[in-house]
């Protein structure tokens, strides 16, 4: 983004998401239910990829987790909350099972999490069951909210305004008249790239699938596909490692087309696969705005604790977090009472202000989508992109 992201100026979020309530280590009831009763020992997980292809994306938002129940430790020493990380490696196949280990363990209250949608549609019917609420930080496709999980939340918009805004900087912004679409068939990637395919109409001139989870290295048909359409754009649905490859495919067999994707591959690790100089002009969006624009003393504090900056999705992860931290500090130390105070959750965060509608969607008004521009060897803001 060329232009500069004015953040309002909070105050510590830890504060901020608090609600004014005071600290309790007991639960109103004044007693020890099955899931939970005494907050201190209390425990929230981060769901999500910290090894495997997309661990870059999962690392970012952990990073903000930990900020999160950091903070919180020091500032209420006598009564301690413990992170449990879940590594599901973005991979489908693992989130029941991870689901079941959180929902075992009954000290765990809450969720930051499922980060995938893939993931997501996996876990959270068992979340549901088991009255176990979950805010996701940064998965994306919009069918999440309908499925009637009483236990979703999101902290981020969906895909519904992601894949339109996307559309309408490829139209608008660089004017591209010759677009081709290509996704990863993940429930995240296709759904991205449908929506964006529904602005661009007849624009766009041709589409192909490939596979993601690391499943596939040789994209040579895709670039041939790509290079005899006469694309002037191209959109990806799908995650970075992929698209880094595509990007270098792409430049090396001489095509020159700007390449725009989605959060999924709004990361450094996008450039490290494609290589600087292919990467360079690369366009990623995202329902998020700059992690290193957060409010207050949160870029500073995220990079004490984790030795490095924020990414995408570090500070909605941190309010993710910091909700249900409050929500502990409040005295609802079950997961019962859990999900009725997120359910009723109004606040301030380091990202955004946050609201949930009745299908754990956040408040529309709260939904900003920003472009990123690879410039430099770095991911930049480019610019915030009109609702429509």
């Amino acid at each position: 983004m060329r232009q500069k992201l004015a953040r309002l100026v909070g105050g510590v979020a830890i504060a901020a998401l608090a609600l004014g309530g005071t600290a309790a280590c007991k639960s109103d009831s004044g007693t020890d239910e099955a899931s939970g009763g005494d907050g201190c020992g209390s425990k929230i997980a981060f769901f999500g990829a910290l090894t495997g292809p997309n661990a870059a994306l999962g690392i970012n938002m952990n990073g903000g987790v930990k900020l999160a129940v950091d903070k919180y430790n020091k500032e209420n020493a006598d009564c301690q909350v413990t992170l449990v990380p879940l590594d599901s490696q973005g991979n489908p196949e693992q989130a029941p099972g991870l689901a079941q280990q959180a929902i075992d363990d009954t000290k765990i209250l809450g969720i930051v999490g499922p980060a995938f949608s893939g993931e997501s549609e996996a876990a959270n019917p068992l979340f549901s069951e088991a009255e176990l609420v979950h805010i996701t930080p940064s998965a994306t496709r919009p069918s999440l909210a309908d499925q009637g999980w009483k236990t979703f939340f999101r902290a981020v918009g969906s895909d519904f305004s992601q894949g339109p805004a996307a559309g309408r900087y490829i139209k608008d912004v660089l004017k591209a008249e010759k677009v081709f679409v290509i996704d990863d068939q993940s429930a995240y990637g296709a759904g991205l790239a449908d929506e964006v395919k529904k602005v661009l109409g007849a624009a766009v001139v041709g589409s192909d699938k490939v596979q993601g989870d690391g499943k596939q290295n040789d994209f040579s048909a895709t670039v041939t596909k790509v290079k005899s359409s006469g694309a002037t754009a191209i959109f990806y649905g799908g995650y970075y490692q992929e698209a880094g490859l595509i990007r270098k495919q792409l430049t090396a067999a001489g095509v020159t087309a700007t390449l725009v994707a989605g959060d999924g591959v709004n990361d450094a690790a996008y450039i490290e696969g494609a290589g600087a100089a292919a990467a360079e002009g690369t366009i990623l969006t995202c329902p998020c705005q700059p992690a290193t624009e957060a409010r207050g003393s949160f870029v500073d504090d995220f990079k004490a604790l984790n030795g490095s900056e924020p990414g995408t999705y570090s500070d909605t992860a941190f309010d993710a977090a910091n909700i249900l931290l409050a929500g502990i500090k409040a005295g609802n130390t079950t997961r019962t009472k859990m999900l009725e105070f997120v359910k009723g959750y109004s606040g301030e965060g380091v990202a955004a202000s946050y609201k949930f509608t009745e299908t754990g969607e956040l408040d529309p008004t709260q939904v900003k989508v920003w472009a990123y521009k690879v410039e430099g060897g770095k991911v930049v803001p480019d610019q915030e992109v009109p609702r429509s």
